[in-house]
């Protein structure tokens, strides 16, 4: 049943849902009401299940985790996200993640289905059949959804802090938590974040050393740059020396650098077999 329709169906399916989800929200956000949390919920749960559908169809076609392009790469980031959300979404008690995490989702699987060319070629076996490197990869990509969400709370933390001065505290933006709320959460999502590349940096680490040839060296200094930026950010603001504001605006820049080295990272693999994604 699930092959019948190709994996970019799915997808396609999934993002419809997740833009949904984000235009129903602003629309209850700009009739003065509170964001439809249970409607926006089931949407993205709904999206997430298409997208795991069409994951794990792209996954068989490829033999492996989907990561051989920069299509996939997007959309596993939007996976992660979603999936972190879903997972602590509720514990963290704002009334607009959901609302942002659909616009992220939305903009992250509609840039890159809408763009052919991220998709012009899939490839197989890029993780040599090593089930370490394959976890490494994957793992690195899911922080980056953990910075993902990370910038949202930032956006957000933003949104807090101009009502605040602005004194527009009413409205939808009575929805936004607290200043103190908003940078306790970005601050465990850094951390978080951080910890999971380390480790993917570790896990992969382990195979490079073995093998040096094997190390690509633009997409390392890439990863390492991402890491590097945001444990320094980390440091900084564990330290008190880098304020709540310039914090978030930091965090929405590392995020925007974080996607941009995702092209590196694919342009400098050495893909053993490359074969047409067929367009359905």
């Amino acid at each position: 049943m699930f092959a019948y329709f190709s994996d970019r169906t799915w997808l396609w399916s999934a993002a419809g849902l997740y833009l949904v989800g984000f235009l129903l929200g602003t629309w209850s956000l700009l009739r003065g009401g509170r964001p439809l949390n249970l409607a926006m919920y089931v949407l993205i749960v709904a999206g997430y299940a298409l997208q795991v559908t069409g994951l794990y169809l792209r996954g068989l076609a490829v033999g492996g985790c989907p990561l051989g392009n920069t299509f996939e790469l997007y959309q596993f980031t939007a996976w992660s996200a979603i999936s972190l959300y879903l997972v602590v979404g509720v514990t963290f008690r704002t009334s607009l993640l959901g609302y942002f995490t659909s616009c992220l989702a939305a903009s992250l699987t509609l840039v890159s289905l809408a763009l052919p060319a991220w998709d012009s070629t899939r490839s197989s076996g890029i993780f040599g059949n090593n089930p370490w490197i394959e976890f490494h990869a994957a793992l690195a990509l899911f922080s980056y959804g953990v910075f993902g969400l990370l910038a949202l709370t930032a956006l957000m933390l933003q949104l807090r802090n101009y009502s605040l001065k602005s004194k527009h505290v009413s409205g939808w933006f009575s929805f936004l938590p607290s200043l103190v709320d908003l940078d306790l959460i970005s601050v465990r999502l850094l951390g978080f974040g951080v910890a999971l590349l380390t480790a993917a940096l570790a896990v992969g680490s382990v195979h490079w050393l073995q093998n040096t040839a094997s190390v690509h060296w633009p997409k390392l200094l890439a990863t390492l740059t991402v890491w590097a930026c945001y444990t320094f950010t980390l440091g900084l603001r564990l330290r008190g020396r880098l304020p709540v504001r310039r914090f978030a605006w930091v965090a929405l820049l590392l995020f925007v650098l974080a996607l941009l080295t995702l092209g590196v990272i694919n342009a400098n693999r050495r893909l053993p077999v490359a074969c047409p994604t067929v367009q359905r």
